[in-house]
Protein backbone atom coordinates (compact mmCIF):
# COMPACT_ATOMS: atom_id res chain seq x y z
CA UNK A 1 0.00 0.00 0.00
CA UNK A 2 1.43 3.23 -0.94
CA UNK A 3 1.16 6.88 0.45
CA UNK A 4 -1.55 8.76 -1.38
CA UNK A 5 0.22 12.35 -2.59
CA UNK A 6 -1.77 15.29 -1.66
CA UNK A 7 -4.48 16.94 -4.03
CA UNK A 8 -3.09 20.12 -6.33
CA UNK A 9 0.82 19.66 -5.50
CA UNK A 10 3.64 17.14 -4.60
CA UNK A 11 6.02 16.51 -1.67
CA UNK A 12 8.26 19.24 -2.07
CA UNK A 13 6.35 21.86 -3.97
CA UNK A 14 4.80 25.11 -2.17
CA UNK A 15 1.40 24.43 -1.12
CA UNK A 16 -1.30 26.58 -2.69
CA UNK A 17 -3.72 26.54 -0.41
CA UNK A 18 -2.54 29.77 1.46
CA UNK A 19 -4.24 31.44 -1.67
CA UNK A 20 -7.90 29.68 -0.98
CA UNK A 21 -10.22 31.44 1.25
CA UNK A 22 -11.10 29.00 4.43
CA UNK A 23 -14.30 27.36 2.63
CA UNK A 24 -12.56 26.35 -0.34
CA UNK A 25 -9.37 24.92 1.92
CA UNK A 26 -11.78 23.36 4.15
CA UNK A 27 -13.24 21.02 1.48
CA UNK A 28 -10.56 20.48 -0.37
CA UNK A 29 -8.00 19.46 2.28
CA UNK A 30 -6.31 16.71 2.60
CA UNK A 31 -7.74 14.32 -0.35
CA UNK A 32 -5.51 12.46 -2.62
CA UNK A 33 -4.54 12.96 -5.70
CA UNK A 34 -7.40 12.28 -7.85
CA UNK A 35 -7.42 8.39 -9.49
CA UNK A 36 -10.09 7.33 -12.08
CA UNK A 37 -12.68 5.02 -10.56
CA UNK A 38 -11.79 5.96 -7.28
CA UNK A 39 -13.97 8.09 -4.37
CA UNK A 40 -12.77 11.62 -4.09
CA UNK A 41 -11.93 10.81 -0.25
CA UNK A 42 -10.61 6.62 0.43
CA UNK A 43 -12.87 4.88 2.71
CA UNK A 44 -11.24 3.87 5.95
CA UNK A 45 -8.23 1.59 6.17
CA UNK A 46 -9.47 -0.82 8.82
CA UNK A 47 -6.02 -3.04 9.36
CA UNK A 48 -3.52 -4.06 12.39
CA UNK A 49 -0.41 -5.13 10.22
CA UNK A 50 0.42 -4.28 6.40
CA UNK A 51 1.93 -6.68 3.72
CA UNK A 52 5.67 -6.58 4.97
CA UNK A 53 8.10 -8.96 3.21
CA UNK A 54 11.51 -8.75 3.47
CA UNK A 55 13.24 -5.54 5.07
CA UNK A 56 11.15 -3.14 6.92
CA UNK A 57 10.41 -0.08 4.34
CA UNK A 58 7.55 1.74 3.26
CA UNK A 59 4.86 4.39 5.34
CA UNK A 60 2.69 1.66 6.52
CA UNK A 61 4.12 -1.41 8.96
CA UNK A 62 1.70 -1.30 11.96
CA UNK A 63 -1.61 -0.29 12.81
CA UNK A 64 -0.19 1.46 16.08
CA UNK A 65 2.16 3.22 14.03
CA UNK A 66 0.64 4.61 10.67
CA UNK A 67 -2.30 3.91 8.69
CA UNK A 68 -3.62 5.68 5.58
CA UNK A 69 -6.46 7.26 6.81
CA UNK A 70 -4.76 9.13 9.94
CA UNK A 71 -2.03 10.36 6.71
CA UNK A 72 -4.75 12.06 5.22
CA UNK A 73 -6.66 13.32 7.47
CA UNK A 74 -3.59 14.88 9.63
CA UNK A 75 -2.86 16.70 6.35
CA UNK A 76 -5.82 18.44 6.20
CA UNK A 77 -6.03 19.02 9.82
CA UNK A 78 -1.79 20.71 8.70
CA UNK A 79 -4.08 22.46 5.98
CA UNK A 80 -6.17 24.11 8.30
CA UNK A 81 -3.65 25.10 10.71
CA UNK A 82 -0.85 26.05 9.05
CA UNK A 83 -2.05 27.13 5.20
CA UNK A 84 0.67 27.03 2.58
CA UNK A 85 3.33 25.77 5.01
CA UNK A 86 4.53 22.70 3.81
CA UNK A 87 7.04 21.80 6.90
CA UNK A 88 3.83 20.99 9.23
CA UNK A 89 3.96 17.93 11.77
CA UNK A 90 0.28 16.79 12.24
CA UNK A 91 -0.03 14.12 14.98
CA UNK A 92 -3.69 12.56 15.73
CA UNK A 93 -4.73 11.13 18.59
CA UNK A 94 -7.85 9.26 20.68
CA UNK A 95 -9.17 12.32 22.30
CA UNK A 96 -8.16 15.63 23.14
CA UNK A 97 -6.62 14.35 26.45
CA UNK A 98 -4.38 12.39 24.78
CA UNK A 99 -3.33 15.07 22.75
CA UNK A 100 -2.67 17.25 25.73
CA UNK A 101 -0.89 14.89 27.45
CA UNK A 102 1.82 13.84 24.86
CA UNK A 103 3.08 17.17 24.59
CA UNK A 104 3.24 17.89 28.03
CA UNK A 105 4.64 14.49 28.90
CA UNK A 106 7.10 14.22 26.12
CA UNK A 107 8.42 17.84 26.74
CA UNK A 108 8.34 18.11 30.32
CA UNK A 109 11.50 15.91 32.29
CA UNK A 110 11.92 15.23 36.18
CA UNK A 111 12.99 18.92 37.65
CA UNK A 112 11.52 20.80 34.27
CA UNK A 113 9.27 23.80 35.35
CA UNK A 114 5.73 23.92 33.40
CA UNK A 115 3.47 26.90 33.32
CA UNK A 116 -0.01 26.13 33.06
CA UNK A 117 -3.58 28.26 33.62
CA UNK A 118 -5.45 28.42 36.47
CA UNK A 119 -8.80 28.43 34.75
CA UNK A 120 -8.56 26.27 31.98
CA UNK A 121 -10.04 22.86 31.35
CA UNK A 122 -11.36 21.35 33.81
CA UNK A 123 -8.89 18.14 33.35
CA UNK A 124 -5.90 20.10 33.67
CA UNK A 125 -5.77 20.04 37.79
CA UNK A 126 -5.49 16.26 37.19
CA UNK A 127 -2.35 16.88 34.80
CA UNK A 128 -0.91 18.67 37.77
CA UNK A 129 -1.10 16.51 39.44
CA UNK A 130 0.68 13.95 37.51
CA UNK A 131 3.45 16.00 36.38
CA UNK A 132 3.93 16.68 39.67
CA UNK A 133 4.58 13.20 40.87
CA UNK A 134 6.79 12.52 37.84
CA UNK A 135 9.03 15.61 39.75
CA UNK A 136 7.64 18.57 37.43
CA UNK A 137 7.15 21.80 38.91
CA UNK A 138 4.29 23.55 38.03
CA UNK A 139 3.25 26.71 37.95
CA UNK A 140 -0.20 28.48 37.19
CA UNK A 141 -1.62 31.74 36.38
CA UNK A 142 -4.56 33.09 35.02
CA UNK A 143 -5.39 33.44 31.18
CA UNK A 144 -6.87 37.02 31.67
CA UNK A 145 -4.10 39.99 32.03
CA UNK A 146 -1.65 37.66 30.23
CA UNK A 147 -0.63 37.04 33.72
CA UNK A 148 1.49 33.88 32.90
CA UNK A 149 4.12 36.48 32.11
CA UNK A 150 4.83 36.53 35.48
CA UNK A 151 5.60 32.97 35.63
CA UNK A 152 7.70 31.99 32.76
CA UNK A 153 11.17 32.29 34.71
CA UNK A 154 13.10 29.30 34.41
CA UNK A 155 10.20 27.38 32.33
CA UNK A 156 10.86 24.62 29.75
CA UNK A 157 6.86 24.92 28.20
CA UNK A 158 4.13 27.52 29.01
CA UNK A 159 0.55 26.22 28.23
CA UNK A 160 -2.15 28.52 27.24
CA UNK A 161 -6.02 27.99 26.78
CA UNK A 162 -7.18 31.23 24.72
CA UNK A 163 -10.16 31.54 25.04
CA UNK A 164 -9.84 29.85 28.00
CA UNK A 165 -12.75 27.15 28.83
CA UNK A 166 -15.14 27.69 30.90
CA UNK A 167 -14.80 31.70 31.74
CA UNK A 168 -14.06 32.70 28.06
CA UNK A 169 -10.90 34.98 28.69
CA UNK A 170 -8.59 35.74 26.42
CA UNK A 171 -4.40 35.96 26.49
CA UNK A 172 -2.16 38.13 23.73
CA UNK A 173 -0.69 34.88 22.03
CA UNK A 174 1.88 37.07 20.49
CA UNK A 175 3.49 38.53 23.77
CA UNK A 176 2.94 35.67 25.87
CA UNK A 177 4.87 33.31 23.21
CA UNK A 178 7.46 36.02 22.43
CA UNK A 179 8.47 36.32 26.27
CA UNK A 180 8.15 32.69 26.42
CA UNK A 181 10.69 32.22 23.75
CA UNK A 182 13.36 34.77 25.05
CA UNK A 183 13.25 33.09 28.23
CA UNK A 184 13.89 29.47 26.60
CA UNK A 185 10.38 28.33 26.69
CA UNK A 186 8.55 26.62 24.33
CA UNK A 187 4.72 27.46 23.64
CA UNK A 188 1.33 25.29 23.25
CA UNK A 189 -1.62 26.77 22.15
CA UNK A 190 -4.94 25.03 23.32
CA UNK A 191 -7.05 25.76 20.54
CA UNK A 192 -10.22 24.12 20.44
CA UNK A 193 -12.91 26.93 21.58
CA UNK A 194 -11.56 28.54 18.74
CA UNK A 195 -10.88 25.94 15.92
CA UNK A 196 -8.29 26.68 13.14
CA UNK A 197 -10.97 28.76 10.82
CA UNK A 198 -11.16 30.76 14.19
CA UNK A 199 -7.61 31.52 15.30
CA UNK A 200 -3.97 29.55 14.23
CA UNK A 201 -1.77 29.46 17.05
CA UNK A 202 1.41 28.34 14.53
CA UNK A 203 0.76 31.79 12.69
CA UNK A 204 1.42 33.81 16.82
CA UNK A 205 4.54 32.29 17.27
CA UNK A 206 3.43 29.08 18.96
CA UNK A 207 5.47 26.01 19.16
CA UNK A 208 2.17 23.51 19.14
CA UNK A 209 -1.32 24.14 18.37
CA UNK A 210 -3.43 21.29 20.16
CA UNK A 211 -6.94 20.57 20.11
CA UNK A 212 -9.54 18.39 21.60
CA UNK A 213 -10.99 17.33 17.53
CA UNK A 214 -14.35 16.23 19.29
CA UNK A 215 -15.58 19.77 19.56
CA UNK A 216 -16.03 22.26 16.91
CA UNK A 217 -13.47 20.49 14.37
CA UNK A 218 -15.63 18.15 13.94
CA UNK A 219 -19.04 19.75 14.89
CA UNK A 220 -21.18 16.22 15.24
CA UNK A 221 -20.94 15.01 18.35
CA UNK A 222 -20.19 11.56 17.35
CA UNK A 223 -16.88 11.15 17.75
CA UNK A 224 -13.68 11.29 19.96
CA UNK A 225 -9.83 13.04 18.56
CA UNK A 226 -7.35 15.11 19.34
CA UNK A 227 -4.72 16.17 17.23
CA UNK A 228 -0.90 18.00 17.87
CA UNK A 229 0.69 20.36 15.28
CA UNK A 230 3.84 21.64 15.42
CA UNK A 231 6.43 22.93 12.45
CA UNK A 232 9.83 21.44 13.99
CA UNK A 233 10.06 17.69 13.22
CA UNK A 234 12.15 16.83 16.15
CA UNK A 235 9.27 17.99 18.52
CA UNK A 236 6.95 16.53 16.27
CA UNK A 237 8.91 13.13 16.52
CA UNK A 238 8.92 13.18 20.35
CA UNK A 239 4.58 13.68 20.28
CA UNK A 240 4.69 11.03 17.94
CA UNK A 241 6.64 8.44 19.48
CA UNK A 242 4.53 9.33 23.07
CA UNK A 243 1.96 8.65 21.07
CA UNK A 244 3.26 5.09 19.86
CA UNK A 245 4.68 4.39 23.69
CA UNK A 246 0.93 5.17 25.14
CA UNK A 247 -0.99 3.45 22.30
CA UNK A 248 -3.39 6.84 21.96
CA UNK A 249 -4.34 6.19 18.52
CA UNK A 250 -7.54 7.23 16.80
CA UNK A 251 -9.49 4.24 15.31
CA UNK A 252 -9.82 4.09 10.95
CA UNK A 253 -13.25 4.90 11.41
CA UNK A 254 -13.11 7.76 13.78
CA UNK A 255 -10.54 9.25 11.89
CA UNK A 256 -12.65 9.07 8.15
CA UNK A 257 -15.39 10.50 9.93
CA UNK A 258 -13.72 13.53 11.22
CA UNK A 259 -12.26 13.77 7.74
CA UNK A 260 -15.29 13.75 6.09
CA UNK A 261 -16.34 16.66 8.83
CA UNK A 262 -14.02 18.79 8.04
CA UNK A 263 -15.69 20.11 4.61
CA UNK A 264 -18.23 21.58 6.35
CA UNK A 265 -16.24 23.51 9.06
CA UNK A 266 -16.36 26.76 7.71
CA UNK A 267 -19.81 26.80 6.74
CA UNK A 268 -20.99 25.35 10.33
CA UNK A 269 -18.43 27.64 12.35
CA UNK A 270 -19.53 30.96 10.33
CA UNK A 271 -23.37 30.21 11.40
CA UNK A 272 -22.45 28.98 15.06
CA UNK A 273 -20.31 32.22 15.12
CA UNK A 274 -23.15 34.29 14.42
CA UNK A 275 -25.84 32.20 16.35
CA UNK A 276 -23.64 32.54 19.66
CA UNK A 277 -23.40 36.77 19.06
CA UNK A 278 -26.94 36.68 18.83
CA UNK A 279 -27.55 34.90 22.52
CA UNK A 280 -24.68 36.76 23.89
CA UNK A 281 -26.61 39.67 22.71
CA UNK A 282 -29.86 38.81 23.92
CA UNK A 283 -28.72 37.70 27.29
CA UNK A 284 -26.93 41.42 27.87
CA UNK A 285 -30.52 42.71 28.33
CA UNK A 286 -31.37 40.35 30.85
CA UNK A 287 -31.69 42.03 34.47
CA UNK A 288 -31.09 38.33 35.87
CA UNK A 289 -27.88 37.33 34.17
CA UNK A 290 -24.47 38.37 35.36
CA UNK A 291 -21.38 37.23 34.59
CA UNK A 292 -22.11 38.00 30.57
CA UNK A 293 -18.93 36.65 28.34
CA UNK A 294 -18.10 36.27 25.06
CA UNK A 295 -15.79 37.90 22.83
CA UNK A 296 -17.35 39.04 20.26
CA UNK A 297 -19.29 41.61 22.06
CA UNK A 298 -17.66 44.71 21.77
CA UNK A 299 -17.99 45.32 24.87
CA UNK A 300 -16.45 42.28 26.67
CA UNK A 301 -13.18 42.61 28.40
CA UNK A 302 -11.92 39.84 26.17
CA UNK A 303 -12.66 41.89 22.90
CA UNK A 304 -10.02 43.86 21.96
CA UNK A 305 -7.85 41.21 22.29
CA UNK A 306 -9.43 38.64 20.61
CA UNK A 307 -10.09 40.89 17.57
CA UNK A 308 -6.42 41.12 17.07
CA UNK A 309 -5.60 37.28 16.96
CA UNK A 310 -8.75 35.84 15.79
CA UNK A 311 -11.04 35.64 12.59
CA UNK A 312 -13.89 34.21 14.39
CA UNK A 313 -14.72 34.31 18.21
CA UNK A 314 -16.05 30.81 18.92
CA UNK A 315 -19.11 29.19 19.67
CA UNK A 316 -19.66 29.22 23.16
CA UNK A 317 -20.84 31.72 25.84
CA UNK A 318 -20.70 32.13 29.05
CA UNK A 319 -23.24 33.64 31.97
CA UNK A 320 -24.42 33.19 35.45
CA UNK A 321 -27.91 33.18 36.46
CA UNK A 322 -28.85 34.10 40.09
CA UNK A 323 -28.87 30.25 42.12
CA UNK A 324 -28.41 26.57 41.57
CA UNK A 325 -32.51 26.40 41.41
CA UNK A 326 -32.77 29.20 39.03
CA UNK A 327 -29.96 27.45 36.72
CA UNK A 328 -31.88 24.20 36.74
CA UNK A 329 -35.21 25.83 35.88
CA UNK A 330 -33.91 27.34 32.36
CA UNK A 331 -32.06 24.32 31.75
CA UNK A 332 -35.71 22.27 31.90
CA UNK A 333 -37.34 24.72 30.35
CA UNK A 334 -34.93 24.76 27.16
CA UNK A 335 -36.09 23.09 23.78
CA UNK A 336 -33.86 23.29 21.22
CA UNK A 337 -30.52 23.08 23.39
CA UNK A 338 -29.21 19.65 25.17
CA UNK A 339 -28.06 19.64 28.21
CA UNK A 340 -24.65 18.09 27.44
CA UNK A 341 -21.56 18.39 28.69
CA UNK A 342 -19.32 19.08 25.19
CA UNK A 343 -19.88 22.19 22.73
CA UNK A 344 -18.74 23.20 19.22
CA UNK A 345 -21.92 21.03 17.73
CA UNK A 346 -24.27 21.65 14.85
CA UNK A 347 -27.09 21.08 17.95
CA UNK A 348 -26.75 24.13 20.77
CA UNK A 349 -25.64 22.48 23.59
CA UNK A 350 -25.67 24.13 27.62
CA UNK A 351 -25.16 22.93 31.04
CA UNK A 352 -24.74 24.42 34.64
CA UNK A 353 -21.21 23.90 34.95
CA UNK A 354 -21.06 23.69 38.58
CA UNK A 355 -22.27 20.00 38.32
CA UNK A 356 -19.40 18.27 37.75
CA UNK A 357 -16.88 20.52 40.52
CA UNK A 358 -13.70 21.71 40.20
CA UNK A 359 -14.22 24.79 38.18
CA UNK A 360 -14.32 27.69 40.06
CA UNK A 361 -17.37 29.06 38.99
CA UNK A 362 -20.78 29.90 40.61
CA UNK A 363 -23.36 27.38 41.14
CA UNK A 364 -26.08 29.29 38.46
CA UNK A 365 -22.94 29.16 35.67
CA UNK A 366 -23.89 28.48 32.57
CA UNK A 367 -21.55 26.97 29.75
CA UNK A 368 -23.80 27.63 26.23
CA UNK A 369 -22.87 26.26 23.16
CA UNK A 370 -24.63 27.81 20.01
CA UNK A 371 -25.52 25.37 17.05
CA UNK A 372 -26.25 25.62 13.57
CA UNK A 373 -30.08 26.24 14.23
CA UNK A 374 -32.30 29.31 12.77
CA UNK A 375 -30.76 32.38 14.87
CA UNK A 376 -34.53 33.42 15.27
CA UNK A 377 -35.46 30.16 17.00
CA UNK A 378 -32.64 29.57 19.12
CA UNK A 379 -32.91 33.10 20.23
CA UNK A 380 -36.55 33.06 20.80
CA UNK A 381 -36.05 29.01 22.83
CA UNK A 382 -33.25 31.13 25.62
CA UNK A 383 -35.36 33.99 26.06
CA UNK A 384 -38.49 31.55 26.50
CA UNK A 385 -36.62 29.56 28.87
CA UNK A 386 -35.38 32.76 30.96
CA UNK A 387 -39.18 33.62 31.26
CA UNK A 388 -39.97 30.60 32.48
CA UNK A 389 -37.06 30.01 34.68
CA UNK A 390 -37.83 33.75 36.22
CA UNK A 391 -41.97 32.96 36.83
CA UNK A 392 -40.79 29.83 38.47
CA UNK A 393 -39.01 31.53 41.46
Amino acid sequence: MTEHPVAGHSAGETAPQAAYGDGTRAVRAGLPEPVKNEPPLPGPVFAAHFHLPGEVAGPYTYGRDTNPTWTLLERAIGELEAPGRRDVDTIVFASGMAAVSAVLLSQARAGDTVVLPDDGYQALPLVREQLEAYGVRVRTAPTGGDAQLTALDGARLLWIETPSNPGLDVCDVRRLTAAAHTAGALVAVDNTLATPIGQRPLELGADFSVASGTKGLTGHGDLLLGYVVCHDPELAADVRRWRKIVGAVPGPMEAWLAHRSLATIQLRTERQWANALAVAEALADRTEVSGLRYPGLPSDPSHKTAALQMSGFGTVVSFTLPDKAHAERFMSALHLVEDATSFGGVRSTAERRGRWGGDAVPEGFIRFSAGAEDPRDLVSDVLRALDEAASGA
